[in-house]
């Protein structure tokens, strides 16, 4: 009679991962002062729609939802901060941001009412539609929204202090970097509790297999609820931290082709890893930058170099590399 054995391989804490980021966080705190001004301000931009795919993966990645509107909540977070800035005087970085997650509490919890109750192609249709309504309500009332002429918001105060009098580039390479670095940061950890939580591993299940989830006594509607709003609070948060370094906030970012972007950017990284869509924001940025200024066709440019890589890359950049580390590591 033979005997199995069974060898259990405890699990890597997700705490100890942590440490692998020192590093990068080290390189982006002496960015700054070792980079040309203009590879800075790239990355600010990088890490604004970084914020902004780590909310999108919450329901992409973690939840199974595709969404197709995002853009509407990004707009209604740089919207927020203009009208702010143009009818009530609001100068305040920090105010923006409470205006916008505000902003962005009210539309996402309207819209998730109507949009949680589908699955898989309603629901992004469902998004889509309603991003576009948007979209059209941001042209139609000019008057309040500046139309195609959008709203101009001059450079912020932030923690209370004025630090924007002087030269534009100077306060956007130091001053607001290290702002937009420092929410960076916070949304990252926030959004490593929310993944990490029971109520992240609810949503998992409910990804993994809806029907067993209900079977457990996970209230699928009200968790994907919770879910979509908070998911398009950091999309919010993303567009009033993304304003002052624009300069300008048109209709242009509510449409649907820029929630294809912030899609793009998670599916590149790799939308199954928490760190993937963080990677598929700045290379995606960095790409567009480049292919703009590289040739006038840079859309057909940028698309090929796009899809070479995501045909090349099936699990996104992150998920390709864990994949390379584990096979080199071998079978324990």
């Amino acid at each position: 009679m033979s005997t199995v054995t069974t060898v259990v391989i405890p699990a890597r804490s997700p705490i100890r991962r942590l440490w692998y980021a020192a590093p990068v966080l080290a390189v982006l705190l002496v960015l700054p002062w070792v980079a040309e001004q203009y590879q800075t301000i790239l990355l600010a931009y990088g890490l604004v729609m970084a914020i902004a795919a780590i909310g999108f993966n919450l329901l992409l990645g973690y939840t199974g939802l595709l969404s197709f509107g995002h853009s509407a909540y990004f707009g209604v977070g740089a919207y927020a901060v203009a009208l702010m800035v143009k009818y009530l005087g609001v100068v305040s970085m920090e105010l923006h941001l409470l205006g916008a997650i505000a902003a962005s509490v009210l539309v996402t919890a309207i819209f998730g009412i109507a949009c949680v109750r589908y699955t898989r192609i309603f629901f992004s249709i469902l998004t889509m539609a309603l991003s576009q309504v948007l979209w059209s309500l941001a042209f139609k009332f000019f008057w309040v929204t500046g139309g195609t002429d959008g709203l101009r918001v001059p450079t912020p105060t932030l923690l209370g202090v004025v630090t924007g009098k002087g030269d534009k580039t100077a306060f956007l390479v130091h001053q607001y970097y290290y702002y937009v670095l420092g929410v960076f940061l916070v949304c990252v950890a926030i959004m490593w509790v929310i993944v990490n939580s029971p109520f992240g591993r609810a949503l998992q299940a409910i990804r993994d297999n809806e029907t067993r989830a209900q079977f457990v006594g996970i209230p699928i509607w009200r968790y994907r609820w919770v879910a979509f709003m908070l998911s398009g609070v950091f999309t919010g948060v993303a567009g009033a931290l993304w304003v002052p370094l624009n300069g300008l906030t048109t209709p242009d970012i509510l449409h649907w082709t820029f929630s294809g972007k912030i899609v793009f950017m998670a599916v590149l990284g790799g939308f199954r890893t928490f760190v993937g869509p963080i990677v598929g924001a700045v290379v995606y940025n960095y790409l567009e930058s480049y292919a703009v200024g590289y040739t006038v066709y840079w859309q057909l440019f940028l698309g090929v170099i796009l899809v070479v890589l995501v045909l090349s890359l099936p699990t996104g950049i992150v998920g390709t590399a864990e994949r390379l580390m584990a096979r080199r590591r071998g079978p324990r």
